[in-house]
């Protein structure tokens, strides 16, 4: 540190500048999500009369960072998928922004929005459905290059293609057949080709391994990891199994029916969790060790009748910590510890 004084002396405090300046680049967000809400009427009737709102997102805020994976976990029904469609705007939001590099992807004419998702690709949940049967895989991983013109003809096309299927760990003389003549992992493998096929920025994976062999699942998770190295790929990658998402992810948010209850880097989520669901979910990944075989056990509340909208917290009635006032305040998501933010008025 002496060195460094003299050397930037009569500049003592440059070497900070440079350290905060360096520390903003790497941090800076691809994605800024504000508010961000989607709603679903419930109706009923021959006219259609809405008694009721289902809100599939509600009201979340948060980033994503150049070069990190933003793991998204939470159970089946927390609004997960919605949340990635949204991001690529696959569906509209009801409220909220979501910005990505700065610009307001509500705002973008039709060139725009398919530049934008020639940046942001996606990695489909079932490797089987999200493949057309009709198409080769040639076609199907050309497609995009084909869309977004960045092959100047077949021949430099498929030179592409069968480059990209050596990527992924793919025979290229396997390019001329069709889906159903591949394994399941090896669709999901075809299915990343074809994300990466365009040089996107950010690859949002909706549970790219939950219908895989688990020693499939360990074979895709270190491919995605390799690729992102590769790359300078952004990931937000979603599951509702926390051992994947601790395998692969930087930073995790916790979502529970709509909204986000607690985020935070991986290792302060796994070792030091504030909000009860984040509890009740790590307490429920199974102990491998033969002397504790099976389930941690945690104290819960049966009833889970809760309906989408209310106000209060929505873990209220499976929370042995609520109390009455939980079930008449919608907690915010406030930082309790630096970089840990959590929904909880009893962490408050």
């Amino acid at each position: 540190m002496a060195k460094w004084k003299k050397f930037f002396y009569p500049f003592p405090f440059f070497p900070f500048f440079i350290s905060y300046t360096l520390a903003f680049i790497i941090m800076t967000s691809i994605f800024e999500i504000t508010y961000l809400k989607k709603h679903y009427p419930i109706t009923k009737g021959l006219f259609n009369k809405q008694i009721g709102i289902v809100k599939a997102v509600d009201d979340i805020s948060f980033n994503v960072f150049k070069g990190e994976t933003f793991g998204i976990v939470g159970e089946s029904g927390s609004g997960k998928t919605t949340l990635a469609r949204l991001l690529l705007k696959l569906v509209s939001p009801s409220g909220g922004k979501i910005f990505f590099e700065g610009q307001d992807i509500s705002t973008l004419d039709n060139q725009k929005l398919l530049n934008f998702r020639r940046k942001a690709q996606i990695v489909f949940q079932d490797p089987h459905s999200s493949l057309n049967p009709r198409l080769s895989v040639a076609n199907t991983v050309g497609e995009g290059l084909i869309i977004h013109k960045l092959a100047k003809n077949k021949n430099e096309r498929l030179e592409r293609v069968s480059g990209l299927l050596k990527t992924v760990g793919l025979n290229p003389d396997h390019m001329n057949r069709y889906p159903h003549a591949f394994s399941g992992g090896q669709r999901q493998r075809i299915g990343i080709a074809r994300a990466l096929s365009v040089n996107p920025e950010v690859i949002i994976a909706d549970e790219p391994v939950s219908s895989l062999d688990v020693s499939v699942q360990a074979q895709v998770l270190n491919l995605l990891s390799d690729l992102q190295e590769q790359f300078q790929l952004t990931y937000i990658f979603i599951a509702h199994d926390l051992r994947v998402v601790e395998h692969i992810s930087s930073r995790i948010a916790v979502m529970y029916m709509g909204k986000i209850v607690e985020i935070a880097g991986k290792e302060e989520i796994y070792k030091n969790p504030f909000h009860p669901y984040t509890q009740l979910l790590l307490n429920s990944i199974p102990n491998l060790d033969p002397a504790e075989r099976g389930f941690k056990k945690l104290p819960v509340k049966t009833d889970t009748n809760t309906a989408f909208g209310k106000i209060g917290c929505n873990f209220y009635p499976r929370c042995l910590k609520a109390d009455r006032e939980c079930s008449l305040q919608t907690p915010a998501l406030i930082e309790k510890l630096p970089g840990h933010f959590v929904s909880c008025l009893k962490q408050s």
